[in-house]
């Protein structure tokens, strides 16, 4: 597909920027330019659902609403809020970025993107989360609605760069922060996964997908996500149930297999008990297990 040319740009801009001003989400986290707190909103919102977020969102931001009083908490108490927003690797990532941007960066999350990358838990997408919704910059922001908009626009499945690429120059110039945030929006609410709503789509017009018989070019294109492997009896589930339960009370090591619902597997609760230990999630000590 050929670049689209600047009279085309401009024209799917303005129409945008009118179906935003009717459909833009109002979230908690879009009332703050606080870098901060832009990347606490961030890392939630790595693999969970927006309305999970909301709650543990303004809770965290009211409890810990600077770097150097997340870094001052315990990790224990971090994972104990961080309940019922799952995959509590991003909490430790989080308590340790706090404290490395403490120590390192004189207490200001850094703007440039090797600084944002270089800290614990960010990834590519995180720190151009951070650079355009927290200091503006015109980045392009791939998350899956926006890797799924991308190839359905250009028709194909597109690589890393190409995604990385194309979200980078649609960006009007001066509108990091709105740009990135209508195109959420659109894959949230219209572009999205199954049963995309083309009709109601304010540009599928410009869309090479729109109207196709062809297969969904954004399947297993760069920055769309894939199915997530079952949770109910999973090792995900049984972790959670150990971390929940440690939240509010220490446990002796030998009730670790109920409090996961693994009574008949002890094999198996020793392996998850030895790598939350590993990954620094759970201590233990005299055969007593805690967080952090």
């Amino acid at each position: 597909m050929r670049p689209p040319s600047a009279k085309v740009d401009r024209l799917r801009h303005l129409a945008l920027a009118q179906w935003a001003a009717a459909e833009r989400r109002d979230l908690p986290w879009r009332q703050t330019r606080d870098p901060w707190l832009v990347l606490v909103s961030e890392v939630m919102l790595q693999q969970t659902q927006v309305d999970r977020v909301r709650p543990h969102f303004v809770a965290f931001a009211q409890r810990w609403p600077t770097p150097e009083s997340c870094a001052q908490a315990s990790l224990a108490e971090v994972l104990s809020a961080w309940q019922g927003l799952g995959y509590p690797r991003r909490a430790r990532n989080l308590w340790r970025a706090a404290g490395m941007i403490t120590e390192q960066h004189g207490g200001g999350v850094p703007d440039g993107l090797d600084d944002l990358l270089a800290l614990p838990g960010v990834g590519p997408y995180t720190a151009r989360a951070v650079q355009a919704f927290a200091f503006g910059a015109d980045v392009g922001v791939v998350d899956t609605n926006v890797g799924r908009i991308l190839a359905r626009w250009t028709g194909r499945r597109l690589t890393p760069a190409e995604a990385q690429r194309i979200a980078d120059d649609s960006v009007p110039a001066g509108e990091g922060w709105s740009w990135n945030q209508v195109m959420m929006d659109l894959g949230a609410r219209v572009c999205t996964r199954r049963d995309p709503q083309c009709d109601a789509c304010p540009v599928c017009a410009w869309c090479a997908w729109t109207g196709s018989d062809a297969p969904d070019p954004a399947e297993r294109s760069a920055g769309t996500s894939t199915r997530q492997p079952r949770f109910e009896g999973s090792d995900r589930q049984a972790r959670g149930r150990l971390l929940a339960a440690l939240s509010s009370a220490h446990l002796e090591r030998d009730q670790a297999a109920a409090a996961m619902g693994l009574e008949h597997d002890l094999q198996r609760t020793e392996r998850l008990v030895a790598d939350l230990i590993a990954e620094g999630l759970i201590t233990s000590r005299i055969d007593h297990l805690r967080l952090g």
